[in-house]
């Protein structure tokens, strides 16, 4: 009997520490993402990751990057299968190719990106900030394309289903890439002082 009432302490001791340490690691997410420019989703996106995240600016990055990998991926899928579909107006075909080639230049720098990070645990000052700066760039420039993908459908002859559907998934792939930079930024700051 002691040490059945000697093992249910322990277990919830153990079960306890985990909840605080859980509750800490999320609040640490929700505070790091109003940093970003649209908390809401960057705490959406990365809350579940906590226990993942823990407290590790490093770590925020790279999950705020993989997921805006995996966002943009997505996009590019759903972009490419818009092609084959028939019934589109020239104008529409061309916008939606054309936002095909932008989403595979954007998961090709968000991928390079990935890998990049991965590399910043093991450099030290001017390595880290060079990986950082190559981060940063491509990062940026995966923004970039995601609102060169959207350019094509501007206009009020573009105005339908196709200009509707492409933008909201765009659309939320720039607003998580543009929290992934946010936070990629805060953590090289960080490390640089």
């Amino acid at each position: 009997m002691a040490k059945l009432g000697l093992s249910l302490l322990l277990l919830s001791s153990i079960l306890f520490i985990a909840a605080a340490r859980n509750s800490a690691d999320t609040s640490f997410v929700k505070a790091s993402c109003r940093i970003t420019r649209y908390p809401v989703l960057c705490f959406q996106c990365l809350s579940s990751y906590a226990s993942t995240i823990q407290q590790s600016d490093r770590q925020l990055a790279l999950t705020a990057l993989s997921v805006s990998l995996s966002r943009a991926r997505s996009a590019a899928v759903f972009s490419s299968k818009l092609t084959k579909v028939r019934g589109l107006k020239p104008r529409e075909h061309q916008a939606v190719r054309d936002c095909v080639e932008n989403m595979a230049d954007t998961v090709d720098r968000l991928s390079h990106s990935v890998q990049e990070l991965g590399h910043t645990g093991k450099a030290v000052s001017q390595d880290f900030m060079w990986h950082m700066s190559n981060v940063q760039t491509w990062v940026s420039a995966a923004l970039t394309d995601e609102n060169t993908c959207l350019d094509g459908f501007a206009g009020r002859f573009m105005e339908g289903n196709v200009k509707t559907a492409v933008r909201r998934r765009v659309v939320e792939v720039a607003q998580v890439t543009s929290n992934a930079l946010a936070l990629i930024n805060r953590f090289a700051e960080k490390q640089r002082h």
